[in-house]
């Protein structure tokens, strides 16, 4: 059996394969929220010739039933097939991505009171070369000088033994050696390389977002940001958030297929980099990666299966700092990768990062540092205390579990404005032309002004009659946001969609008030409220406030700043200082696992309002719908 693409693409179907893995199998990757469970309803192809057993059609309408689509993922080929992949079906990875400009990151390392101090350090050495009468070994004969140097007790992998007596004859006894530690830690040997070679002093800073990867391409003498390279997570084939991926790695056997993905995201760009700066892998002497605990111990091949379960207990959350060829990284094999801190099985080394970025543990105001995505990440404190939590908000800021939801790439509305009088709403797509689906941030916008209007009420309900906009769907009530004349797909937001964004807010709402709780204060007391990630750019506060998401203090106090978790990864990479420093973050932090604390779930059923059960948490909003 053939499955074909109108595309004129042909793969060999296996028997009883479903159209969704023969689409994987061939390199050829669909939008699966859920990893290919058949719950996200997101995996849409049509049917234009043949047939197929559907196993279940999921959350397809009517409409697109008869229009022969069906969920790939549900869907069983009967015999020869012929399918068309729609647009916002195809999952494309690989892809760069916009990301925010980069401030001068060297200013702001400086800024920290500390120069540029890789770990990673180089000495010019000038060896004796051996003769009849001076004929100790070719690791002696460089222990000795090192030891006239005063840099007795280094260390010696086999790694860097294997390759040393070629390189030694090939420099004629003058090399640089590589090495880490002093100040009281070991010294370890990289790399010896000659000094006419690999002389040029590279890192790279890397964040494993759940959704995006990036890269810097470091200077490690200046500090300069060479080069910045970023695409999608590979990972995204395998479902949108971790627990979907670690359900993968576990039950599914798929930590390979992760760990792989993740790493050719990685080489790629690092690869790609390095062809345009003519540079060699010899040259890049460190790296440094950040990400949430899940990113991270797939990353480095380690089974993060505990971390869902109770009692949520990651391998490690300080990792050794292994070699690049461990991390299968197109680096020097030998150069150290360091591993940003974790902290406990949703707070990982990308918050640590962010508070290093933010410094908040350096200044005696009350902050709150918040990184919104899948998993909302909070921490609140100052330079005497620090206290963080997760809570699962899901990916419907994604775009997951949104009738017409998607991320925030080209062809999503990103903002939403409803006209009072009459209804009609007028919408903002990003790259312009026709709108393909909703994301986060014009899903805020959309309910914030739904609710201003009187379009639903505090309960997220819609108000019947209130406008012909609202009409009964498949799934219940609906407002409609654009009528599509041409593709029959009308972008709309349903009743069950509201719900799913009000619980998402609710959850990152109670994590703050708990955390606040615990330690006695009020959200008065908030100084500085710092949002990272790249969700947090698009976020307007004044919406946001008035979905009930963000505190209503006032709007001076947000401060905007970008993905932290790659600014953090630089500065570790610059500096050993802050290197401390993070690790430091990371042991002082006290964690709170929110759910079992009677507070939280407390705090959370009053969250499930517009804004707030409680109006007098949210005054401006209060005056507004007076």
């Amino acid at each position: 059996m053939e499955l074909r693409l109108t595309s004129d693409e042909v793969i060999k179907l296996k028997e009883k394969e479903d159209i969704y893995s023969a689409l994987k199998r061939a390199g050829i990757y669909l939008v699966a929220s859920c990893g290919g469970k058949g719950t996200c309803g997101k995996c849409k192809v049509k049917i234009v010739e043949g047939d197929c057993n559907v196993i279940s059609y999921g959350k397809l309408t009517q409409k697109e039933r008869e229009a022969d689509i069906v969920l790939a993922c549900q869907a069983v080929p009967k015999g020869d097939i012929l399918i068309e992949i729609p647009k916002e079906s195809r999952l494309v990875v690989g892809d760069k991505i916009a990301i925010a400009k980069t401030k001068d990151l060297v200013e702001y390392l400086k800024s920290f009171g500390v120069d540029i101090n890789p770990a990673v350090k180089r000495l010019y050495l000038e060896l004796p070369p051996p003769t009849i009468s001076d004929n100790i070994s070719d690791l002696e004969r460089l222990k000795r000088t090192l030891d006239e140097k005063g840099m007795s007790n280094m260390r010696f992998s086999h790694g860097f033994v294997s390759t040393m007596a070629d390189t030694l004859r090939i420099a004629n006894w003058n090399v640089e050696l590589t090495y880490v530690g002093g100040d009281g830690i070991p010294y370890e040997a990289i790399f010896l390389s000659p000094t006419d070679a690999c002389n040029r002093r590279f890192g790279v800073a890397v964040d494993i977002g759940t959704t995006t990867v990036v890269v810097y391409l470091v200077n490690l003498l200046t500090g300069e940001i060479v080069d910045i390279g970023s695409t999608y997570n590979s990972q995204m084939r395998y479902g949108d958030d971790v627990i979907t991926r670690i359900v993968h790695a576990t039950e599914g056997g798929g930590l390979p297929e992760l760990r792989d993905a993740i790493v050719t995201d990685i080489n790629t760009i690092v690869d790609s980099l390095k062809e345009r700066h003519s540079i060699e892998a010899c040259e890049i002497d460190t790296a440094t990666i950040s990400g949430n605990t899940t990113m991270s111990h797939i990353f480095w091949g380690l089974n993060p299966g505990s971390i869902r379960e109770e009692p949520y207990i990651p391998t490690l959350n300080q990792f050794p700092q292994w070699k690049g060829g461990t991390a299968k990284l197109s680096i020097n094999p030998q150069s150290p990768v360091y591993t940003v801190p974790c902290v406990a099985s949703y707070v990982g080394g990308d918050i640590v990062a962010g508070v290093l970025a933010s410094k908040v543990h350096r200044n005696p105001e009350i902050a709150l540092f918040m990184d919104i995505g899948t998993n909302g990440e909070i921490a609140i404190g100052n330079n005497e205390w620090l206290m963080t939590a997760a809570c699962s908000m899901g990916p419907c800021f994604e775009g997951s579990g949104i009738r017409c939801g998607m991320r925030a790439t080209s062809g999503a509305v990103e903002s939403v404005k409803i006209e009072p009088n009459t209804y009609e709403p007028q919408i903002s797509v990003i790259g312009g032309g026709h709108p393909m689906g909703i994301c986060g941030s014009g899903m805020i916008d959309a309910i914030s002004e739904m609710f201003l209007t009187g379009v639903i009420d505090q309960k997220g309900k819609f108000v019947k009659g209130k406008t012909d906009r609202i009409r009964q769907g498949e799934e219940g009530l609906e407002f409609m946001l654009y009528r599509d004349e041409v593709h029959h797909k009308d972008i709309v937001l349903t009743e069950v969609d509201v719900e799913n964004i009000i619980r998402a807010k609710a959850a990152l709402y109670a994590g703050i008030k708990t955390l606040l709780s615990e330690v006695g204060f009020t959200m008065d007391a908030i100084e500085k409220v710092y949002i990272a990630g790249g969700f947090g750019n698009y976020i307007n506060v004044e919406r946001a406030v008035i979905l009930g998401m963000l505190p209503d203090i006032p709007k001076e106090r947000f401060i905007f700043m970008g993905n932290t978790s790659i600014t953090g990864a630089y500065l570790c990479l610059l500096s050993e200082e802050l290197r401390k420093e993070a690790e430091d973050i990371a042991s002082k932090m006290t964690y709170i696992e929110l759910s079992v604390y009677r507070s939280f779930m407390d705090e959370y059923m009053s969250a499930l309002f517009l804004p707030h059960t409680d109006m007098s948490q949210f005054p401006t909003v209060a005056d507004m719908v007076k």
